[in-house]
């Protein structure tokens, strides 16, 4: 290889690099990585009974929302339009 082509891939790769750890750095700077909730939801959910409790209201929450879906699907297909 030439010197040229020995040259260019190393500025592209040290640009890259250098790219990348600006973004990670951005990244950490502005929360990207934050995750409060983790922690709260690990203290309010700490026993087994508020384990099943959230599990509970996870299942009861899509139920509610399938019940609508299937309600709205029978709205639409009952439609009938003025005449």
């Amino acid at each position: 290889m030439s010197d040229n082509v020995i040259v260019l891939m190393i500025g592209i790769s040290t640009a890259l690099g250098a790219f990348g750890l600006w973004a990670l750095i951005w990244g950490v700077k502005t929360g990207q990585f934050d995750d409060t909730e983790k922690f709260l939801d690990g203290a309010r959910f700490d026993g087994d009974e508020e384990l099943k409790d959230a599990v509970m209201m996870e299942q009861k929450k899509k139920e509610a929302l399938k019940r609508k879906k299937e309600k709205a699907k029978e709205r639409e297909k009952n439609y009938m339009p003025v005449d």
